[in-house]
């Protein structure tokens, strides 16, 4: 295709300069997060979503027995979970492993080390999955968990009991459409705070139906044995 050249020669060297940056700014910024775009959703598709250090803002070092993690609930059923661990993103959109319901990310409490990731709707779909799941973490594993959309509906007393047994106090009472991010381990140290539970309430919900994204990060001991 011909380009007609109605101005001046330096001006076209200028615009040839900036369309290729423009591009490659656009792209750094949807691989880093600092922007998401949303689909269309009525008021909730204003969510935004913004983080100068990328997908992973953690905000604290960590010694050197330790593993720094940074885990963030999806907002409304917009905006997926987060979860990092040592400053690199381990389940979120962009890796394509979060959905609707509980997400989880088990890791090796010794070395640190992403055993598996999973994702399990309890509106739609099924607790099997997720017991099975559970029932497999073995000694010395961590996991991470965050909800998006309802986390709660077809949660069964035996799957709460199995999340209280390690180490939520929150997942007893969770119910439809909260926010929950948790932390825990199957003979790990890890510490009780790391857990928050925001409840659906139609009252305080920051986004219609739901109410507002929540997060927690910190350092998870290392497991010794």
């Amino acid at each position: 295709m011909a380009i007609r050249h109605n101005f001046k020669g330096k001006g076209l060297q200028v615009l040839l300069v900036l369309v290729p940056v423009v591009v490659l700014l656009i792209l750094v910024l949807q691989k880093t997060g600092d922007f998401t775009g949303l689909r269309d959703s009525g008021p909730i598709s204003r969510i935004k979503m913004s983080s100068k250090a990328g997908p992973c803002a953690l905000k604290r070092d960590c010694p050197v027995d330790s593993f720094s993690f940074f885990v963030r609930s999806g907002a409304a059923d917009v905006v997926p979970p987060r979860v990092c661990l040592l400053d690199q993103l381990v389940l979120g959109e962009v890796l394509n492993n979060a959905g609707p319901g509980i997400n989880i990310v088990l890791i090796n409490g010794t070395t640190g080390g992403v055993l598996k990731t999973g994702h399990f709707d309890m509106y739609g779909g099924e607790v099997k999955p997720l017991l099975e799941f559970l029932k497999s973490i073995e000694a010395g594993s961590v996991v991470l968990m965050a909800s998006y959309d309802d986390p709660s509906t077809r949660l069964t007393k035996e799957a709460r009991q199995l999340i209280s047994d390690l180490g939520s106090s929150s997942v007893t009472s969770l119910g439809f459409r909260d926010n929950w991010v948790f932390v825990g381990g199957k003979g790990a140290a890890v510490h009780s705070s790391f857990e928050k539970l925001l409840q659906n309430n139609k009252d305080n919900n920051k986004y219609q139906n739901w109410p507002e994204l929540i997060e927690i990060q910190g350092c998870i001991p290392r497991y010794l044995g």
